[in-house]
C-alpha cells in the first residue's frame, strides 16, 4: 500500500513530540504577526506550551464569533499573518465570514485526502464544488493539480450540461457532495446518457450517509469523505470505508466540551477545536461548532495518526445544508426583511430520499402567497440555499431561544 508520505505513518510518539514541538514557535509567529493572536495571547509565555496539558490552558476562538469579529475588525479580525494584497485568493462563505487563501499550491493540503481516495497523477477530476464567492472548487482544484491530477472545473449547477461533459471527457474523478454526484447518475439514468468512466469520488460538505455510499458502490464508485472547513482546511479524512477519519498532518486536534475548553475523555462526543499550523492564518484552539470523537485504536489502512469518528452534529445552532453552513444570524436577516414576521424558526431534516431539506416555520400577522414567496426570495437570497415556507399560529412556535433546529438522523 503506498501512502502520500513519510508522515502519515511515523511512530505516533514521534508525530506527538514533532507536532508539540511546533507549538511554541507557532504562537510566538501568531503573537508577533497577527494582531488578534497579539492581543488574546498577550499574558501567555509561547515557549512554556510543550504539551497537551499546556495548549488546553489557551484560550478558544469560535468559529461562530468570527462574523461578529470580522465586522469589528475587517476583513479577517486580524487573524491573518499577511496583509490582503499578499495573499492568494480571498473568498465569503454565508454569514459572511470572508477566508484568506495563501500563495502556494495545496494551501488546504486536501490532495492527502485526494490521494488516499485512490486519485493519481494522470487522473481527470470532475470538481462539482462551487468556485464562485466560496473556497470549496479551489480547494479541491489545487489538491487535484498537486496530486498529478487535470480538473474540470464544473462547479454546482447545470446538472445536464454537466452529465454531457462527463459522458465526453469521461473522468475517473469526482469532488463534490455526495448529493449532488447522486443527482448526476439519476440524470444520466433518466437521458439514458453514460457516465460510466467515474470510479473513484472524494465528498465532502455534507454526511455521506450509508445508503448514498451502497448505492455508488453499486454503481462502480468508491467513496471516500474529507472533513474540513475554509479556515483550518483538511483536518480529517477517511482511508477506508467507515473507518473513521485519520486526521492530518498539519493540524492539531483537540475533542473539547462544548463551550469550554476543557478536552473530554476519549471517545466521549465533544466539540473539535483545532490549531493549525499554517504560516498565513495561523488559527490556535479555533472551535469549529462541529461534534465529533476521538476513535479507538488505529487504522488499518497503516496510517498510524488519530482517528475521529466523523461528524456527528452541531454544538451551536449553526448548521450545514448542502454543504453552506447556515447561521441564526442569517435567519434574523430574513425576519428583519419582512415587517410581518412574528417569529420564526428553521428546521433541517431529510425529505424521502434522505436530501437535506430546510423548512421556516414562521408566525405571522396576515398570511398570503405573495408573502410566503417573498419569504422564500429572501432565505435564497440570505443563504443562497432554498426553503420550503410554513406558517404557523401566532405563540405557536417553542419558546426555546432556538432559531435553526437540526431534526437530521444520521444512523
Amino acid at each position: 500500500m503506498d501512502y502520500y508520505d513519510d508522515l502519515e505513518t511515523r511512530d505516533p510518539e514521534q508525530r506527538e513530540r514533532a507536532l508539540i514541538a511546533a507549538l511554541p514557535g507557532q504562537i510566538r509567529h501568531a503573537k508577533a504577526n497577527t494582531i488578534y493572536f497579539a492581543r488574546l495571547l498577550s499574558d501567555i509565555d509561547a515557549d512554556t506550551i510543550r504539551d497537551r496539558k499546556a495548549l488546553a490552558g489557551l484560550p478558544v476562538t469560535r468559529k461562530s464569533d468570527l462574523i461578529a469579529l470580522q465586522k469589528e475588525s475587517p476583513p479577517f479580525a486580524g487573524m491573518t499573518a499577511l496583509a490582503t494584497g499578499h495573499l492568494g485568493r480571498v473568498f465569503s462563505s454565508p454569514g459572511p465570514i470572508y477566508d484568506p487563501q495563501g500563495a502556494k499550491g495545496d494551501f488546504w493540503r486536501f490532495g492527502r485526502a485526494l490521494f488516499a481516495a485512490g486519485f493519481r497523477r494522470g487522473d481527470l477530476v470532475h470538481n462539482t464544488f462551487s468556485y464562485h464567492f466560496t473556497p470549496a472548487g479551489f480547494m479541491m482544484d489545487l489538491a487535484a493539480q498537486a496530486v498529478g491530477c487535470a480538473v474540470f472545473p464544473a462547479g454546482v449547477g447545470q446538472t445536464e450540461m454537466q452529465v454531457a461533459a462527463i459522458a465526453d471527457l469521461k473522468p475517473n474523478g469526482y469532488t463534490g457532495t455526495p448529493s449532488f454526484l447522486k443527482i448526476l447518475l439519476e440524470n444520466a439514468d433518466e437521458f439514458k446518457i453514460d457516465i460510466g468512466s467515474l470510479k473513484k469520488a472524494s465528498v465532502s460538505g455534507e454526511a455521506l450517509l450509508p445508503p448514498v455510499r451502497e448505492l455508488l458502490k453499486d454503481r462502480g464508485i468508491e467513496v471516500r469523505q474529507s472533513y474540513g472547513s475554509a479556515d483550518l482546511g483538511l483536518i480529517a479524512y477517511e482511508t477506508e470505508p467507515m473507518g473513521g477519519l485519520v486526521v492530518d498532518e498539519g493540524v492539531i486536534v483537540e475533542i473539547l466540551r462544548p463551550g469550554t475548553g476543557d478536552p473530554v475523555a476519549q471517545g466521549e462526543v465533544g466539540e473539535v477545536v483545532v490549531t493549525t499550523l499554517c504560516s498565513e492564518y495561523p488559527l490556535i484552539r479555533f472551535a469549529t461548532g462541529d461534534l465529533s470523537a476521538i476513535a479507538a485504536g488505529r487504522s488499518a489502512c497503516g496510517r498510524t495518526n488519530m482517528r475521529i469518528k466523523g461528524w456527528m452534529g452541531r454544538a451551536d445552532q449553526t448548521t450545514k445544508v448542502k454543504g453552506m453552513f447556515v447561521h441564526p444570524s442569517q435567519i434574523d436577516q430574513v425576519v428583519k426583511r419582512h415587517p410581518d414576521i412574528l417569529k420564526a424558526r428553521l428546521s433541517v431534516e431529510h425529505d424521502a430520499e434522505r436530501n437535506d431539506r430546510m423548512r421556516l416555520r414562521c408566525e405571522v400577522r396576515i398570511r398570503s402567497d405573495a408573502l410566503s414567496q417573498a419569504i422564500a426570495d429572501s432565505v435564497r437570497d440570505v443563504c443562497k440555499l432554498r426553503s420550503e415556507i410554513e406558517f404557523a399560529d401566532i405563540g405557536s412556535l417553542p419558546n426555546d431561544g432556538k432559531i435553526i433546529e437540526d431534526l437530521r438522523k444520521y444512523d
